[in-house]
């Protein structure tokens, strides 16, 4: 592993909720070894993990890792669904 393939930059930098921003691959892997070793074990921490490594040792994209991360950050966030954005397309339709 060359040290040119842990400085490489994510396309759009990760921001942490406690602050911060992760910009290189390097800033990825150290906040993964930060973790805990429980909450490290977790499958979507694994995952991130493994893009990590596949994107510096294979070249791999980095987009991939991101999203990986991302995935094991936002892990435990529910998705609502919010009715006020919906627009009802209510009445008939025009022809043209």
């Amino acid at each position: 592993m060359s040290e040119l393939s842990w400085q490489r930059r994510f396309d759009d930098p990760i921001t942490l909720h406690v602050g911060g921003h992760l910009v290189t691959l390097e800033d990825a892997a150290t906040y993964i070894t930060e973790l805990p070793k429980k909450e490290a074990a977790e499958p979507e921490w694994q995952t991130a993990i493994s893009e990590l490594m596949l994107a510096v040792d294979r070249n791999g994209p980095t987009m991939l890792a991101r999203i990986g991360f991302m995935k094991a950050l936002n892990r435990h966030y529910v998705r609502e669904f919010n009715s006020s954005r919906k627009h009802p397309h209510w009445g008939r339709r025009q022809l043209k």
